[in-house]
């Protein structure tokens, strides 16, 4: 299966940031891929000091984003939103199937904080101060894959992951908006070694560029395979980067290695 990432910077304004995704599904038409993959926050993109004004809830996602699947008959999936939940916002992931349906979603669990306050780059984000936490992993099955979601900071735990091995999960998606200096330093070796101990493929769709006066992105969006080797590499820019990726081989290198769940219950 040929599958697409899209490389992007998202802007405020959802009305930019869904043209711009129309124009690289028509090249993921053109190439044949059947799965595209948004970032972290694609929809919109605030200044991480408070939530953009524009929240969507399941309702208003499958009439905008969904009705984009079907007009371009391919599975829309990892990709992520600030939703409104009663009087909350967490940044949940949608996951369309090629009629527009609404297969799944995921809302994110690790909520990412840094200061760099004494740095060069001065950067300082709490994503509490804006998000609530999801409090469940989720996995979403579509076509010959069982897809376990992770957004971003959720990188950072591996049992989050052995836990969706144990479940059975073939891919993971993590899509993201690393920050440049953590990304520099960490971004390669966290999805290497996430595929690596679970002998699965990791599909890395990320956020690239500045977006606003405190959002700079590092980009890299990147597909693994289930040796650790990166398949597919987005570098720097705005773009769509595509792969092929395929069950068997998750089963072949399962099989020649088991990799049991410990207990630490």
């Amino acid at each position: 299966m040929k599958i697409g990432l899209v490389q992007m910077t998202s802007v405020l304004e959802p009305s930019t940031n869904l043209e711009k995704i129309k124009l690289f599904l028509q090249e993921a038409k053109k190439e044949k891929a059947e799965a595209v993959f948004l970032p972290e926050v694609f929809y919109s993109m605030s200044n991480a000091k408070e939530a953009t004004p524009y929240l969507l809830d399941d309702v208003e996602a499958t009439k905008e984003i969904g009705k984009i699947a079907k007009e371009f008959g391919l599975y829309l999936l990892g990709g992520s939103a600030a939703t409104k939940k009663e009087n909350q916002v967490i940044n949940r992931s949608y996951n369309f199937d090629p009629a527009g349906n609404l297969i799944g979603t995921y809302d994110k669990k690790h909520l990412f904080a840094v200061n760099l306050s004494k740095t060069e780059s001065k950067t300082v984000i709490d994503e509490s101060d804006v998000y609530t936490a999801g409090s469940e992993t989720k996995v979403v099955c579509w076509d010959n894959w069982t897809m376990g979601m992770c957004i971003c900071f959720d990188l950072r735990f591996p049992e989050m992951f052995r836990h969706y091995y144990s479940l059975g999960v073939n891919l993971f998606t993590v899509s993201s908006a690393f920050t440049v200096p953590t990304g520099k330093a960490h971004w390669e070796t966290l999805l290497r070694a996430r595929a690596i101990e679970n002998q699965a493929y990791v599909v890395a769709s990320a956020q690239w560029g500045e977006h606003n006066e405190v959002i700079k992105t590092y980009g890299h969006s990147m597909v693994i395979d289930p040796w650790g080797s990166v398949i597919a590499n987005a570098q720097e820019g705005e773009k769509i980067i595509f792969a092929d990726i395929d069950v068997s081989t998750v089963q072949k290198f399962r099989e020649r290695m088991k990799v049991p769940v410990d207990n630490f219950n």
